[in-house]
């Protein structure tokens, strides 16, 4: 292994076909599992640095049976990676400490588990035989994207894959749905950078601004069929959607503006780039692009509830089209614990 810093995926994938894997085979020819690394860590979104080795890093893997396999071989298939797993590869221990751990304490981190277990301990629910719009609107984005993303590095029943396939974006109605969310969230706001200045509190034009550009950069994802990870990463994975780079220029200007005037300029432009981005999804029929003013007020904005009138008016299940517009729970939910106990998110989006 080459020295330097290497990125997680690629250390675990190199870690399954060096050790893992020869392993398996000769431990338990036949076995029927799958080998991955997805879930939590930022380098399963293929963020991670140098910086990230601090910490609960190192080489690592799942391994997935099936759910009626899991209690008698999940024990032999531990046992055999706790006696026969070398104590280092390359230069990484491969028993070391995870944050959080109940258990504490160093030791190996190929997670052995049943696949419908863990699906619905990491979403709520177990996505292969269906999923109904109660489970899509109350998985959080970052629960999304860690199950849809990482890599698979073997899948000797194919279940891993499928249940990836069936999450890797929202049905068409569902989807239409929570664009309309986010639009309605940016028409909540998109007049009150201009009226803040007009008051006199710069401070507040610009904290508005912030909660646009984020919501913007979460549109941005959403029409990119990207689900938007937590605040670390956001920019991060926005910086990688298609086309996002004119938007994000203007985005930084109208941030770093010292003054409402610039700041304008820069958020219209910006506004300008994302009605001109849903015109092209071809979801509704397009719609004006251009920003106006605010009433009889002098504020320029878009008008952004005409996108989410116009999202909401193509969706046909009734199940969709009857829930109150407040969308996905990462759309109305910005607490961690909130968002990372899934019984709140799922309560509520039931309760909807």
């Amino acid at each position: 292994m080459e020295a330097g810093f290497v990125p997680g995926l690629r250390l675990a994938g190199e870690f399954y076909a060096a050790v893992v894997r020869p392993l398996l085979d000769e431990a338990f020819p036949g076995l029927r599992y799958a080998a991955a690394l997805i879930g939590a860590g930022s380098e399963v979104l293929g963020f991670d640095t140098e910086r990230s080795t601090d910490h609960d890093w190192g080489p690592r893997l799942l391994l997935f049976l099936d759910d009626e396999d899991a209690g008698a071989s999940a024990e032999d298939v531990e046992e055999v990676m706790t006696g026969r797993l070398p104590s280092s590869f390359g230069p990484y221990p491969v028993r070391f400490a995870v944050t959080g751990d109940p258990d504490g304490g160093e030791r190996h981190r190929v997670a052995v588990f049943g696949l419908g277990g863990w699906l619905t301990g990491q979403l709520g629910f177990d996505p292969r035989p269906g999923v109904s719009v109660t489970d899509w609107l109350g998985a959080p984005w970052q629960r999304l994207a860690e199950v849809t993303g990482g890599a698979i590095f073997a899948d000797r029943t194919g279940q891993l894959t499928r249940a990836r396939t069936t999450l890797r974006w929202y049905p068409r109605d569902v989807w239409c749905y929570v664009l309309a969310c986010q639009w309605s969230r940016i028409a909540e706001e998109e007049a009150f950078p201009g009226r803040c200045a007009e008051a006199g509190d710069e401070l507040g034009s610009a904290v508005v601004t912030a909660r646009l550009a984020r919501d913007l950069m979460g549109l941005w994802l959403l029409m990119s069929r990207r689900y938007p990870p937590y605040s670390k990463w956001l920019g991060s994975a926005f910086a990688l959607a298609p086309g996002a780079g004119e938007l994000g220029a203007e985005l930084r200007a109208a941030l770093a503006a010292p003054a409402w005037p610039e700041r304008e300029r820069h958020l219209s432009r910006a506004f300008v780039l994302a009605a001109a981005a849903h015109n092209r999804l071809g979801l509704t029929e397009p719609l004006d692009p251009s920003v106006r003013p605010y009433y009889s007020r002098p504020y320029q904005v878009l008008d952004a509830g005409r996108f989410a009138a116009a999202l909401r008016g193509v969706i046909t299940d009734p199940e969709v089209s009857r829930r109150p517009p407040v969308g996905a729970a990462s759309q109305f939910l910005d607490s961690t614990p909130a968002l990372g106990g899934l019984r709140y998110p799922r309560a509520v989006i039931a309760a909807g």
